[in-house]
């Protein structure tokens, strides 16, 4: 229920810039049709981020502190309060520690697989749409490079018909059709260097917080072990 909220408040939060930017910005409006999918990447993009700044903020923790009450309760042989912290307690670190406790009385190593399982549901969850934000970087800056392109052809056809007809070529027609092109260029950049900034940051937050996972898992398979 929590990510769906994180990913309406995204969607729609990036809907609304993006349409505000669109409307009020006279320049998209003349970048010609490319500009469209660009404008739609952005909105995708915005709302990814959007939606994945939530979720990472809502899934970190104070670790030290946790490990503490957990390690506390468990060295009372208290399983049932050190479940309940780890119920009480929001983030994947939490629920891959409730699965090594709750096999508290397995081998280490029954133990320790109980914790790479339940790991292995957490990161792809951590990672989600990661890689959709790297593909609207990589794409942007091509969608740019097409109306760019397009523009121009149609620059030059501009210049062929006005060649067949005999009459003069305007600079100034060419001079805008020119700029005009070179709008999509200037949007795909603008949708793109943002999304690589954002995808960096992202997955540099989640690497930390998969070796906070790592090595909080390592400590509680220690605690564990060391009781028997």
């Amino acid at each position: 229920m929590q990510n769906i909220l994180f990913k309406i408040i995204g969607l729609v939060g990036s809907l609304l810039i993006s349409f505000g930017l669109y409307s009020k910005v006279d320049i998209i409006n003349k970048g010609g049709p490319v500009i469209i999918p660009i404008l739609l990447c952005s909105i995708f993009a915005l709302a990814i981020i959007m939606e994945r700044v939530l979720n990472l903020y809502h899934s970190k923790i104070d670790t030290n502190k946790f490990m503490d009450e957990i390690t506390t309760a468990l060295k009372r042989n208290r399983i049932n309060e050190a479940l309940d912290i780890c119920e009480q307690t929001q983030g994947p670190i939490a629920r891959i520690l409730k699965s090594g406790i709750s096999r508290h009385d397995r081998s280490r190593q029954e133990i320790r697989e109980a914790i790479e399982d339940a790991g292995l549901r957490e990161v792809p969850a951590l990672e989600k749409n990661l890689s959709a934000l790297a593909t609207i970087a990589h794409v942007s800056p091509l969608l740019g490079l097409l109306g760019t392109v397009t523009g121009m052809v149609s620059t030059f056809q501009i210049i062929q018909q006005k060649a067949v007809s005999m009459h003069p070529v305007d600079p100034s027609v060419l001079a805008q059709g020119i700029w005009e092109a070179l709008i999509t260029t200037v949007a795909g950049l603008i949708v793109a260097i943002p999304c690589f900034i954002a995808y960096n940051f992202l997955v540099a937050k989640v690497q930390s917080l998969i070796v906070e996972m790592e090595f909080s898992a390592t400590d509680l398979v220690n605690i564990l072990t060391q009781k028997k």
